[in-house]
């Protein structure tokens, strides 16, 4: 049997038979001879059908195939004539002379072109078809990117000494500020897992546990309201790094991403190198946010203006007038001396990056000693009796020499989305939820079966 040639392998192959496979992208028919575009991974190549170089079965299936079947042809490579070919295509210079041709598949009748761009589609139809959606060339060239950006993170953290680890998805609840999905126990009547809002105690007790530099492409779960650029779920890369300070994550972080940039879409300019660091207090006076967009041409597609912002305010006050962290209660404060007198006016050792408008990654160096952190939840209102149920492992963990450590957890959805140039994260997720965290295509969230609810030992109450 005879290896299986992708698209884009033809131009190299003139003179020799090839095997195609994949999905008719267009058929156009003049007359006796048809012309098929035949579309895999790779792209698509042109393949001509003459009736004279074909079987007659071969004949009679051409005239039946239409777009979106899934065919295997084989063919003579063939150079086009001059006036034929095609600059503007990655096999632009070829075609492809069936010789025998194979229906692997019939499809309906698609509720949408794929061969166009199908940005201008519905939403709700390319979720509720976004297997088809992906099949157009603007969506798979997204996932590519995607998939690109992640190898080089992996590569990138694996070069310089970093373990990758997977941190459960079944964990116990904490207060860090957005709503987590509940997950009941079947085996624990009346108790609950949630799923994490980010790994932020698991990488913080790897700290502890001695492994000093971790990575983690991590799915972090947040049950909120949907907003423009957010999802239920997001995927980002979660760093954690033991004996640093801030300057050596804003460093590493900031190298990752200039080689990142720089090697994935060398298209794009980066405005500033080094990036500016700017004060949270300094941002807001001078741009009234702290995810401040400082291109230089807001016009230019291609312009990245990255930024740093740094020494966030340490607690703020929730509309009841209650203290809690701004970031997260594992934040190391800046001014230590100010606990007791005046925490409000405390500075958190916590930075943002940020890029063209946007919040790519929060991080920040964390408490590493007991007495410290337990003297925050107080502050923060929470009692003794309160901090060791909600927190106990941690305060224990810090009793067994934990290092001091730090990390940061960039977004790659909104990375990818920016590089791509695409409107939203939904454009470069495979598998998105709508604007209100519904998924058109599987039907969830969705209604269970009343045994199922009583397994679990729920019941509903309308």
């Amino acid at each position: 049997m005879a290896d299986r040639t992708l698209a884009v392998e033809s131009s190299a192959k003139v003179g020799q038979e090839v095997l195609l496979k994949g999905w008719v992208n267009a058929r156009r028919n003049m007359g006796k001879i048809v012309f098929l575009d035949l579309r895999d991974r790779s792209g698509i190549v042109q393949v001509v059908g003459v009736p004279s170089e074909l079987t007659a079965e071969a004949q009679e299936r051409l005239k039946e195939v239409r777009p979106e079947w899934v065919v295997e042809i084989t063919g003579i490579v063939k150079e086009r004539a001059e006036k034929q070919k095609n600059p503007e295509m990655p096999t632009g210079t070829i075609e492809v002379l069936m010789k025998e041709l194979l229906v692997l598949n019939t499809a309906e009748t698609p509720p949408f072109e794929i061969d166009k761009d199908t940005i201008g589609i519905s939403e709700e139809l390319r979720l509720k078809y976004r297997y088809l959606d992906l099949r157009s060339e603007r969506m798979i060239k997204n996932l590519d990117l995607r998939h690109k950006v992640i190898r080089f993170m992996h590569n990138y953290l694996s070069d310089r000494g970093f373990i990758e680890v997977e941190t459960p998805l079944l964990t116990k609840g904490t207060p860090e500020g957005a709503r987590e999905f509940i997950v009941p126990s079947r085996l624990h009547q009346g108790e609950f897992y949630v799923l994490p809002q980010s790994p932020q105690q698991f990488k913080q007790l790897l700290m502890v546990a001695g492994v000093e530099k971790y990575f983690q492409i991590a799915r972090a779960l947040r049950d909120e309201d949907q907003r423009g650029d957010r999802q239920p779920e997001h995927t980002q890369l979660d760093i954690e790094m033991s004996f640093v300070t801030q300057d050596d994550i804003l460093e590493m972080v900031e190298d990752l991403m200039i080689t990142l940039v720089k090697e994935i879409t060398p298209g794009k300019i980066l405005s500033t190198e080094p990036f500016p660091r700017i004060s949270y207090d300094e941002a807001m006076k001078k741009y009234g946010s702290d995810k401040p967009d400082l291109r230089k041409d807001k016009n230019d597609p291609n312009e990245l203006a990255f930024a740093w912002i740094v020494d966030f305010p340490m607690f703020e006050k929730d509309k009841d007038g209650v203290i809690q962290a701004m970031h997260h209660p594992f934040c190391a404060p800046k001014e230590p001396e100010l606990l007791d007198s005046d925490p409000l006016k405390m500075h958190a050792s916590q930075y943002d990056l940020v890029l063209n408008g946007y919040e790519l990654a929060s991080g920040s160096i964390r408490i590493h000693k007991r007495e410290l952190q337990s003297k925050i939840f107080k502050i923060m209102g929470l009692s003794d009796e309160e901090a060791k149920n909600k927190f106990g492992h941690m305060l224990e963990a810090f009793t067994f020499g934990a290092p001091p450590h730090g990390g940061i957890a960039p977004g790659i959805d909104r990375i990818v989305m920016l590089l791509a140039g695409e409107p939203n994260i939904r454009e470069v997720i495979a598998f998105p939820k709508t604007g209100d965290a519904r998924d058109l295509m599987m039907g969830a969230p969705s209604e269970l079966p009343e045994q199922a609810l009583r397994e679990a030992h729920i019941k509903i109450v309308k």
